[in-house]
């Protein structure tokens, strides 16, 4: 068996954040116990973490080259881990993994957060048998470090008995089988990890439970939540309005308003909604210098705070709340729209002066695979992202809004200025306008998009819709390549230049 990530990246924190990775040297018993027993506690819902034997710490990162383990202690060390486990109540046992990194041998323990929290272990662990007996203890993590709980951490890791996150409860309307083999291995393939070597030739519940996307006892094996978020098509079957809505308001009375509507497997509907925005929405601008060649350039919203803030959307919501998310494009605001709010962690002076610290998460295996992906950012990095972004762009700074009850959470987005209608500028500062360069191939899936979405269209109006004053020469001989493919026909094919004519999806 092997992990579902690429054991490369989590040993060099490329995907993982620091806080949910520990190092050893070596086998020691007592530490890495301690430690299985706060990953599993979970204390603020990151996702556990894992341990890495083999692989000594050096400031905070691994040192190289590793020095891995002797060959030869490798089976003692898994017989010796799995006995030291009995001494965690309830007991816990990791997803014990050995790899091969670099000619050196290394251990890996993989401690997803428990569904039996909390959990605790001795603080002493005695090699020897016969020796006495240590008061049991309740573990967690406080940065990249295990702690004894304190009281106050005590009491609340109790209270948070059997609160299984949402995304990674049993759902048991659903099969094993409601997952698809081709997503779980495409998957796989993406984040690089060894289980896809043998994803598509053995069993669906074998490879789901590597994954640790099963649960329950042998003759009622489940699916959780999350496996059915991203392996299934069609997620909202299971999770009510789990979709993205854009909708494209250019006029407050609504004309002109377009909406599309994104489904699917989390991961493909965030890329896609986000290409639908970069393709059709993102323009950008370019101010001349005078007396130069160079020249200024900006987005009317920048890209990277844009895909920040729908992914931290979808990571954050919860999918027990029949809403979608919305994205809301108005002439001088993008709105992102989610539920519920943030926890009460955050305080309204935190959103005011836009510093979002989440101390507990939401969903906490939908973070996992956003970020082995390479979807959304390490922890509490979003904000910062998005901050930075439109400060880079010359936007004015977004937004974060949210009520008393907490039942929403809002991030506003405001339009560059240059974009604004009735722009104060002077008018030899006003930049000229230019449409975002755009390959022949992204406009032949665009028209193709435009003409599925409203069906037929003149060129003229192809154009005005892709966001140009006038039909381009590259965009007609677009669209002339697409009728002599067949994608596209004309509906007058005898009159090619009649006023009235059309270009039409599909086959003549």
């Amino acid at each position: 068996m092997a992990l579902p990530i690429n054991v490369i990246d989590l040993i060099h924190q490329r995907k993982v954040e620091r806080t949910r990775i520990e190092y050893k040297a070596d086998w020691n018993p007592e530490p890495i116990i301690h430690t299985i027993t706060a990953f599993a506690n979970d204390f603020d819902n990151m996702g556990g973490g894992y341990i890495l034997i083999g692989v000594e710490e050096l400031n905070g990162r691994p040192k190289l080259p590793l020095e891995g383990l002797d060959p030869d202690s490798i089976d003692d060390i898994q017989m010796d881990l799995l006995n030291k486990c009995n001494f965690i109540e309830p007991r816990c046992i990791p997803v014990i993994e050995p790899y091969t990194v670099d000619g050196k041998e290394i251990l890996v323990l993989w401690i997803p957060g428990g569904e039996d929290r909390p959990y605790k272990c001795p603080e002493k662990i005695y090699t020897k048998k016969g020796g006495e007996k240590s008061p049991k203890a309740y573990y967690i993590r406080k940065g990249a470090r295990t702690l004894k709980a304190n009281a106050r951490e005590e009491r609340e890791l109790i209270s948070m008995a059997r609160d299984v996150p949402f995304d990674d409860r049993i759902n048991y309307h659903a099969d094993i089988t409601d997952m698809k083999p081709a997503l779980l291995a495409d998957y796989l393939h993406t984040v690089g990890s060894d289980l896809y070597e043998n994803a598509l030739n053995r069993a669906l519940e074998d490879v789901a439970t590597d994954m640790q996307l099963v649960r329950g006892p042998s003759e009622y094996r489940k699916p959780i939540n999350v496996g059915l978020m991203f392996f299934n098509e069609h997620p909202e079957q299971y999770f009510s309005f789990a979709q993205i809505e854009v909708v494209d308001k250019p006029d407050p009375t609504g004309i002109g308003m377009t909406e599309k509507i994104f489904t699917g497997p989390l991961d493909r509907q965030l890329r896609d909604a986000l290409a639908y925005i970069r393709n059709y929405i993102l323009k950008e601008y370019v101010t001349k210098v005078p007396d130069s060649e160079l020249a200024i350039r900006a987005f009317n919203w920048p890209y990277q705070a844009v895909e920040e803030a729908l992914s931290n959307a979808v990571y954050h919501k919860s999918y027990q709340i029949h809403e979608p998310i919305t994205v809301t494009i108005t002439p001088d605001k993008m709105e992102i729209l989610s539920l519920p709010g943030p926890d009460r962690s955050i305080t309204d002076e935190h959103l005011e002066n836009r510093v979002l610290v989440s101390r507990r998460y939401r969903n906490r295996r939908i973070g996992d695979f956003l970020k082995e992906l390479e979807i959304v950012e390490g922890r509490n990095t979003g904000v910062p992202l998005i901050l930075s972004s439109m400060k880079n762009n010359g936007s004015g700074l977004p937004s974060f809004e949210t009520d008393e009850d907490r039942s929403y959470f809002l991030t506003v987005l405001p339009v560059h200025p240059y974009f604004l209608q009735g722009s104060t500028m002077p008018e030899n500062e006003k930049p000229e306008k230019s449409s975002v360069r755009r390959t022949r191939e992204e406009l032949r899936m665009m028209t193709a998009d435009l003409l599925k979405e409203h069906g037929n269209m003149s060129a003229n109006e192809i154009a005005t819709a892709l966001g140009y004053k006038k039909l381009t020469n590259t965009l007609r001989a677009v669209v002339n390549e697409m009728i002599e493919s067949g994608e596209v026909f004309y509906l007058y094919p005898d009159k090619p230049k009649s006023r009235n004519q059309k270009i039409c999806i599909g086959k003549q």
